[in-house]
């Protein structure tokens, strides 16, 4: 946790002016374009999630522009009970342009782009990001709760391709356990860190950490940076995942126990001990690949995944 570190953006100063002071700092800079948001019904404990029977979510999706979700989060500010909405995962360079010559991070490169987060009290329940992440705390305060990757088989993780974020989620409320459907859930929590941040506070979550990010208070906005991940590109390694399930999973356990060797050999095992005997020139995908040849086999791979989806003839 990196506290302060950000006390010095006018944001921040904004933020600690008051709610209305930072709502109105950052709609001034609204330059208009719609962005995603959410909205979770009052009801759901504010946690962006599924439906009782995991047919849907329990939250509607929007597009509009960031100054007309300042509006929601401080009309709801006077209500009981308000609906949980949030600005999520928004690059700030096109919904605030102006925000960024005057709020800048030195801890990182300025090719690194900052996204927003920004609504009222709502709950993003444990995920994981594939590069490292920097979030810093502009108004409001936040709770993070943290996982080692290890903790993964007790943490009970949802469907990985249909899931309420852009990553699974896991499916546990971690603020009301139920220890009697996941039982494991209590190692996970063992092995957990917690940090509560204010405005001008941020934390540092490495790659592959799981996350549950709580936002406490009835504006709150963050601004975080991810570095060295894929993000979605065609090399992400959450296809490389799905690919080896529908390939591999219902192969029969010796089978499987197999391939999980070849895998532990060739990809996670120690550094040129798979290739040691090879020549370099020879090593192919085992070694260090030029840019043409990565692309050569990508388009292989690309290649046979169409032939296994053309129907057969007949």
């Amino acid at each position: 946790m990196l506290r302060g570190v950000v006390a010095d953006w006018p944001v921040v100063r904004a933020a600690r002016e008051s709610p209305q002071a930072v709502c109105r700092y950052l709609a001034g800079l609204d330059n208009g374009a719609p962005v995603k948001a959410v909205m979770v019904p009052p009801g759901t404990d504010r946690r962006v999630f599924y439906q009782a029977d995991l047919k849907g979510f329990n939250f509607i999706r929007n597009k509009l522009p960031i100054s007309a979700v300042i509006d929601q989060v401080a009309r709801y500010a006077a209500f009981a009970e308000p609906p949980s909405v949030a600005v999520q995962s928004t690059l700030v360079s096109e919904c605030l342009p102006g925000f960024l010559a005057a709020n800048r991070l030195p801890l990182l490169p300025e090719t690194v782009p900052p996204r927003i987060w920004l609504g009222n009290r709502i709950v993003v329940p444990p995920h994981v990001d594939e590069g490292d992440n920097i979030g810093c705390v502009v108004a409001g305060r936040r709770r993070f709760t943290l996982f080692p990757p290890e903790q993964i088989a007790n943490l009970y993780i949802g469907p990985l391709e249909f899931t309420p974020a852009a990553a699974p989620v896991s499916m546990v409320d971690v603020g009301k356990p139920d220890f009697e459907r996941f039982p494991r859930f209590r190692t996970a929590l063992a092995a957990a860190q917690v940090a509560e941040l204010e405005a001008g506070d941020a934390i540092y979550i490495p790659a592959l950490w799981w996350h549950q990010v709580e936002s406490l208070d009835v504006v709150n906005v963050l601004i975080n940076y991810w570095w060295g991940g894929t993000h979605g590109a065609v090399n992400s390694p959450v296809d490389c995942l799905l690919h080896a399930l529908l390939v591999l999973k219902d192969l029969p356990a010796e089978h499987r126990a197999a391939w999980g060797r070849f895998f532990e050999h060739f990809v996670f095992g120690a550094s040129g001990e798979a290739t040691a005997h090879i020549p370099a020139e020879r090593r192919g995908a085992l070694g260090a690949l030029a840019a043409e040849e990565a692309e050569a086999i990508r388009q292989r791979l690309i290649e046979h995944l169409k032939a296994a989806s053309r129907p057969a003839a007949g």
